[in-house]
């Protein structure tokens, strides 16, 4: 069945002077338009679409990545507001409408909102709604501790970055745990460090620490390679320092040397305030 604001594979049932038929499934067919066909078709073959519906509510395809898809969150601008609803650019021909009755207050050209995309079951249409806090929440997380899931970075508060995880539930980035500025709007790759009570969840960055241990000592190493050999930098430089140089805790940046200095791949000067390679 074809899944409309999602990818889907479909085989070309038909070429046209105008593009392409696709097989939909139940003898119906969907219009890939010619603009969209960067190589030769042949009937049969299997292309990669998203399928949206136009300005008639036909169905149509195309070979474009959309900003967001149905079942996701994004932040999008606002291209034009109307007596119906905003309407949001979201990389394909048709802008995605905004309902007021799904808009959080009255949305204004040019403005960025975060907005969660969905299909309206009586249109049919992809339609995007800024209450987010309907679709975030309603399914108890199930992640075992130091599982990686995706992240949208969408707030920041008093103790950190909230984040939305997987399309599915809260979750946030504590300050003291992050060592590089992050953005609103910004996808990463983060770790569950716990999921509490409440179903929201702690994230961190780096995964397990060990993980994080082993891939600071390499980040280490060539850092010492790409400055000559030495570095300004030991176990003995404060906090802020390591973390303006690694992005990392000083916690973590010992526990790298650590290991660097048991292979006997650095050493540290007499003055304990530089390290070197051997």
């Amino acid at each position: 069945m074809v899944q409309i604001g999602k990818r889907n594979i479909l085989k070309v049932t038909r070429l046209v002077d105008f593009g392409a038929y696709l097989d939909a499934g139940s003898g119906a067919e969907i219009l890939l338009p010619k603009r969209y066909i960067t190589s030769p078709l042949s009937p049969g073959d299997e292309v990669d679409v998203v399928v949206y519906t136009d300005s008639e509510d036909r169905p149509v395809a195309s070979t474009e990545t959309p900003l967001a898809y149905v079942g996701e969150f994004a932040f999008l601008d606002v291209v034009a507001v109307t007596k119906v609803g905003a309407f949001l650019g979201w990389g394909l021909p048709k802008d995605l409408l905004v309902p007021f009755s799904e808009q959080r207050s009255r949305m204004v050209q040019g403005g960025n909102y975060l907005v969660y995309l969905y299909a309206d079951n009586a249109s049919g249409r992809v339609a995007a709604s800024a209450k987010i806090e309907k679709y975030i929440g309603n399914v108890i997380p199930e992640y075992s501790n130091g599982q990686k899931v995706k992240a949208l970075v969408f707030d920041r508060n008093d103790v950190g970055y909230r984040c939305i995880v997987d399309n599915l539930h809260y979750g946030i980035l504590y300050d003291n745990e992050v060592y590089t500025p992050l953005r609103k709007g910004e996808r990463i790759d983060a770790y569950v460090k716990s999921v509490r009570p409440d179903g929201k969840i702690d994230l961190m960055l780096g995964g397990r620490a060990d993980v994080r241990t082993n891939n600071l000592a390499v980040r280490i190493e060539k850092a010492l390679k790409a400055a000559g050999g030495k570095l300004q930098v030991s176990d003995k430089s404060s906090p802020e320092e390591i973390r303006q140089v690694f992005q990392c805790s000083k916690k973590d940046f010992k526990k790298a040397v650590g290991h660097l200095l048991k292979d006997g791949k650095v050493g540290i000067s007499d003055d304990k305030t530089a390290l070197f390679m051997r």
